[in-house]
């Protein structure tokens, strides 16, 4: 138990630090559009892409919808296991830029699937996968500045969906 209180003191120093910075307002607005591009649609539009352009028996579309399948469950019971209060109810006289999908914070479902789309597709297109990863690092950072997550919550997120990839990689690939 005293660990996670370290970890969550740990959490609100970085999260306060970052929203008191002075440039916490131009980040926030920036931070809005990237955010958006981790909501959902772009990984419907890439999977119609793959269907149309390789078919059903694409692999890469293949090791997404597997991964999909597998992220999604594990996220959930992660959220709803934890209940880890975003940081709006978590911290008195804070409100966040943006209205949360869900109630809780822990892991972050935006970073989990940025980085789980972000492996797989430089796993195929292995020429994208450094500013993919950059793009799911700035999704993770994103979700901090609006205030919907603390910094633990995004790299939790990130190990699930890239070990989510990875895991599915080597199920449809081998």
């Amino acid at each position: 138990m005293k660990l996670i209180y370290s970890v969550h003191k740990y959490d609100v120093f970085m999260f306060t630090y970052l929203i008191n910075s002075r440039i916490y307002k131009y980040l926030s607005i920036l931070s809005r559009y990237i955010s958006k591009t981790a909501d959902g649609p772009l990984y419907l539009l890439l999977a119609a892409f793959l269907y149309g352009y390789q078919g059903q028996d694409s692999l890469f579309l293949k090791t997404l919808l597997l991964s999909f399948l597998i992220e999604r469950p594990i996220y959930f019971i992660l959220k709803n296991g934890f209940k880890r209060n975003r940081p709006a109810v978590a911290l008195e006289n804070f409100t966040s830029q943006i209205t949360p999908s869900d109630q809780f914070s822990f892991p972050s479902g935006h970073t989990s699937a940025a980085f789980m789309v972000a492996t797989i597709t430089g796993y195929f297109i292995p020429v994208l996968l450094l500013p993919l990863l950059i793009w799911s690092t700035l999704v993770g950072f994103s979700r901090v500045v609006l205030g919907v997550h603390f910094p633990t919550d995004t790299l939790m997120g990130m190990i699930l969906g890239v070990s989510v990839a990875i895991y599915s990689l080597n199920q449809i690939i081998v």
